[in-house]
């Protein structure tokens, strides 16, 4: 990035992922920009920004975790004292978009609270989006301001090709659900593998009973895609029927781990043998020393897509680069 690009440009990290927000700013060779983020005793927050924004393009680096609310309620007033500081644009990076499984009425009387996120966020001020691995694609449709659109793909492909090795025919893509046929199929093409599908009911959140596995996977390395990996139920389910069907081994590939809960000891006492999943969330102690799972790293995809925006270079050929690369680069990180 040229010196003019960088005097023109600041990158600020929330609470909710500084780990991920410093390995993005490294890539760009940028400072963090100065601020304090502070509570009250009941529980408010309090943000100073503690340099000059004026008329510069401001990126906030925010996952939208856990605990959810308030790292929502943070990038709104981070976003919201960026602007009365007169910042010229701000651009809020989400690496992980809370709120995204409730992106429609599943029946009546419930809300649409990816669409009430995003109108809170564009209200605050934030002109621009970048997200990665959102849950439903029709989230971006809830934004009246340009979206981008950010694919784990490359990373998790990299891990992937690794464990495929020379013999594709000998593994299988499953998607975890009906929804996901388009994820697995994207997978399948670029490893070279046929897709398999987990049929399964969900009477509850958090809750899901697998029905049947569509496709051939004996004696295959059944490799499960999914856009993230809650409390691992369902995971771990759809493992066990794989193995059940005579899968060889079972891996799976999530760009979002929140692993909640009981999901850690969930994956150690399963038929899983890896899980790979991304720092779009800093993952939990418990879940880290578990040595089922693995974290890769996306500071260098979402600082790449940063510098292009900035640039007013292409983002979409960012993807068609990575695929052309096979993903070597995404497993760097």
């Amino acid at each position: 990035m040229s010196t003019r690009a960088h005097d023109s440009i600041s990158l600020f990290s929330g609470t909710a992922n500084p780990g991920l927000a410093a390995e993005i700013a490294d890539y760009l060779s940028l400072p963090l920009g100065a601020i304090d983020v502070n509570r009250f005793a009941d529980g408010e927050i309090h943000v100073m920004i503690n340099e000059s924004v004026r008329g510069k393009d401001v990126y906030v680096v925010q996952s939208l975790c856990r605990p959810v609310n308030d790292t929502v309620m943070e990038l709104l007033v981070i976003v919201d004292a960026l602007r009365r500081a007169s910042a010229r644009s701000i651009t809020a990076v989400l690496p992980y978009y809370a709120y995204g499984r409730q992106d429609r009425q599943p029946r009546p009387r419930t809300p649409i609270t990816a669409k009430l996120l995003a109108d809170l966020i564009t209200t605050s001020g934030v002109e621009r989006i970048l997200a990665m691995d959102l849950h439903a694609n029709q989230i971006q449709g809830f934004f009246d301001v340009p979206f981008d659109h950010l694919y784990a793909t490359p990373v998790l492909c990299g891990a992937m090709k690794k464990e495929v090795g020379t013999e594709p025919e000998r593994c299988v893509i499953v998607s975890p659900d009906t929804g996901g046929v388009e994820r697995a199929r994207q997978y399948g093409k670029r490893v070279r593998a046929g897709i398999a599908i987990i049929d399964k009911r969900r009477p509850r959140p958090n809750v899901a009973e697998v029905m049947h596995v569509i496709g051939d996977v004996e004696g295959k390395d059944a490799f499960i895609v999914d856009d993230m990996i809650d409390t691992a139920g369902t995971l771990c389910s759809a493992a066990a029927a794989l193995k059940r069907k005579g899968a060889r081994r079972v891996l799976a590939f999530a760009t979002h781990g929140l692993l909640n809960g009981p999901a850690a000891q969930r994956i150690m006492d399963s038929e899983i043998s890896e899980v790979y999943v991304t720092n779009t969330i800093p993952v939990d102690p418990i879940a880290i020393n578990c040595p089922k799972i693995n974290v890769l790293s996306v500071g260098k995809t979402i600082g790449e897509t940063i510098r292009r925006v900035h640039g007013y270079s292409s983002v979409s050929s960012l993807w068609a680069e990575e695929e052309a690369r096979g993903g070597a680069s995404a497993a760097d990180g």
